[in-house]
């Protein structure tokens, strides 16, 4: 059974400074809609009822957004406006849990924090920057498909990219295919290679379920350069075992991490 979602959001969001000095990332619009909005949604409709956010001090608008707003809700009823029914609806289906990651320390150490938190043997993540649409199932459904013959393996979410830009995300190697169309065994996973040693142009997106098994590798994997923790790395050692396969998912992302790819998000969805 899967039926908690981590949401790390506890970065400083840098690239969208100055505006992400007070306001949160995962908190600017896509439309009327914070980007964590759709994050959530994504999951609830995918049949997750718990949502863990990993954050910080400084994302308290986060909070905020996915509690009950009485006051706001009574002037809102007068004026007949249904503006935040839908959202109102989400913040009702859902369970709100909150963990906070004192140090930015990676992807890694972010979802070491959730470890107290997951009771189940599988737990999914998703990354609000990576924005998902699909025509059908979402891609945390697709996952979630994929993980009811593959229990005992993590799955990662890829999509193809031009290898000039490899050196933008997480790449995976592979050997096979798997019975299933789209699904391959992941051999191996490189951070960040540059277009040149990237062993495909299977790029790793916001989008995990993950097993137990992670956090015995992420209390023993080091530190990068970087001095962060590294989710790749991980993935890395259960790979060697067998028991990594990516999802060639069906949808269109945008990568509302970038200015680029936020106006293109906001451009799309305002049509």
């Amino acid at each position: 059974m899967i039926n908690i979602c981590v949401f790390p959001v506890a970065g400083y969001g840098t690239r969208f400074l100055p505006v992400t000095k007070s306001v949160p990332k995962e908190m600017l619009p896509i439309n009327t809609k914070p980007l964590i909005h759709y994050a959530v949604d994504e999951a609830n409709k995918a049949g997750i009822d718990n949502m863990l956010f990993i954050m910080s001090d400084e994302k308290e608008a986060i909070k905020d957004y996915f509690s009950s707003s009485p006051k706001l809700n009574h002037v809102l009823e007068k004026k007949n406006n249904s503006s935040i029914d839908e959202l109102n609806s989400l913040i009702v289906r859902c369970n709100f849990l909150y963990a906070y990651q004192d140090e930015m320390l990676g992807l890694g150490h972010a979802i070491s924090i959730s470890e107290k938190h997951i009771n189940d043997d599988r737990f999914c993540v998703v990354l609000p920057d990576d924005l998902c649409t699909c025509d059908g199932n979402s891609v945390l459904s697709q996952l979630k498909e994929v993980s009811k013959s593959y229990p005992a393996h993590c799955i990662v979410a890829v999509e193809e990219i031009e290898i000039k830009n490899s050196s933008k995300y997480g790449i995976i190697k592979i050997s096979n295919r798997e019975s299933q169309e789209n699904v391959y065994k992941v051999d191996s996973l490189v951070e960040k290679p540059d277009p040149i040693s990237a062993p495909s142009n299977l790029a790793v997106i916001g989008r995990y379920i993950l097993t137990q098994e992670i956090f015995n590798h992420l209390h023993k994997i080091k530190k990068d350069l970087h001095g962060e923790i590294q989710i790749t790395d991980a993935l890395n050692l259960l790979a060697k075992k067998g028991k990594v396969l990516a999802l060639r998912f069906s949808g269109k992302r945008f990568d509302c991490g970038s200015n680029e790819g936020f106006l293109e998000a906001n451009n799309y969805f305002s049509k």
